[in-house]
């Protein structure tokens, strides 16, 4: 948007940005629906361990991982629309080799092999949607409005997160995963074909940083962006086996729970980084997520699972654009689609880490220990935001002596 042109209305505003992360809704979507079905499957009608089921989930990471400095490169060379079409794309493939598993379970092997290969192009999916949907939003409304895009687009992603678990959970009840496949191909398809008429957002033009500098400039944002999304990964992957192994019903409405407490904080608060700023809003949210943590970890009953889980939702929903807010920042306005994406980075990798990791320590201490690990991570991660918080308020009084003098 042109600088001289007047600001729209919050309600035009909005409606601009939801034009576009409506592709981001539907990416996730995608994601959404098997999250609750294929750990399960994996364990239980494969066969397969823990471990198997978690790495299943994570390899979706660890594409997104490798694939998002190329998403974030593409969309400036060819225009972030582009990379949310290939990204849709993805999705739709990931969807075919989720049949494919689905049509070959009587070979365990060669289900989980067909599992695999799906996430890991979901994986690529993923990132260039994300990615290319975030960039897209910043051409249509402009690069100040950076915060309330990345806001919108976490409501998309959690919103059809929440839609996605329970539904898939009926749709798998109703025809399996052939089922469940086949929509997850329906869905991708339809927005591949919403998308292709739309016009294209233009590339801010100026010098761009290579990857390593921008990663050196939000590397720090990173890491406690990573220790906050270890809570997200272990109740994503592991909320199904850990009502299993109690013997309780109810595991996808948990994760709804979730979803629902992260849209409806960021619904609620949407000024709250703009008005407390980054750090603040980041620590506050920090003691919210592990108080819900523990309460999983401790929960005897479900209801006690579901409120860990609604604190846990609420807490990491604004630790993203708390942190990503002030990680665009040190960057010049033509490099700041690159440092999300460098900083999201860092929630891929914690993702796909902790579904093997976690279902190596589930072998060992039972799978209710991984919640009280995740506490300690995400209390690391607090720790780091104080001390950051702290250095602001430092460099605040020094350069307020230094004007003095």
């Amino acid at each position: 948007m042109p600088a001289s042109e007047s600001a729209p209305s919050a309600l035009r505003l909005n409606l601009r940005i939801f034009s576009v992360v409506m592709f981001n809704f539907a990416n996730y979507l995608t994601i959404g629906l098997p999250l609750a079905v294929l750990p399960g499957y994996v364990h239980e009608h494969l066969g397969f361990s823990a471990f198997w089921a978690g790495l299943v989930i994570s390899l979706q990471y660890f594409t997104t991982l490798l694939s998002r400095p190329q998403s974030g490169r593409i969309a400036y060379e060819k225009g972030p629309k582009k990379v949310v079409v290939l990204g849709l794309c993805g999705a739709v493939v990931s969807g075919v080799f989720y049949a494919l598993a689905a049509w070959n379970d009587s070979s365990p092997i060669m289900a989980l092999t067909l599992l695999c290969i799906g996430r890991l192009i979901l994986g690529a999916g993923q990132s260039f949607a994300g990615t290319g949907a975030t960039l897209w939003g910043v051409g249509v409304v402009g690069s100040r409005h950076i915060g309330r895009v990345i806001s919108w687009n976490g409501v998309a992603t959690y919103g059809a997160m929440a839609i996605g678990a329970p539904l898939g959970v009926w749709i798998n009840h109703i025809g399996g995963l052939k089922l469940v496949s086949y929509t997850v191909i329906t869905i991708a398809l339809l927005f591949v074909l919403l998308a292709l008429p739309r016009e294209a957002a233009k590339v801010t033009p100026g010098k761009k940083l290579p990857f390593r500098e921008v990663l050196g400039k939000v590397w720090v944002y990173g890491i406690v962006l990573a220790l906050a999304s270890v809570g997200f990964g272990v109740i994503a992957t592991f909320i199904t086996l850990f009502y299993a192994d109690r013997h309780w019903e109810g595991a996808a409405l948990t994760l709804t729970i979730f979803s629902c407490a992260f849209v409806g904080v960021r619904l609620l608060f949407p000024n709250s980084i703009n008005r407390f700023g980054g750090l603040r809003v980041a620590i506050v949210c920090f003691a919210v997520e592990i108080t819900g943590l523990l309460l999983i970890w401790s929960a005897a009953l479900p209801l006690m699972a579901e409120l860990g889980a609604f604190l846990a939702g609420a807490g990491f929903s604004l630790v993203f654009p708390s942190l990503g807010v002030l990680a665009v920042k040190v960057v010049a306005p033509q490099n700041q689609g690159s440092a999300l994406a460098t900083y999201t980075l860092f929630l891929d990798l914690s993702l796909g880490l902790v579904g093997p990791l976690a279902g190596v320590m589930m072998g060992y201490t039972g799978v209710g220990a991984i919640y009280l690990a995740a506490a300690v991570l995400v209390s690391v991660g607090l720790l780091m935001t104080l001390r950051l918080s702290r250095r602001g308020i430092t460099l605040a009084q020094e350069e307020t002596l230094s004007s003095r003098q």
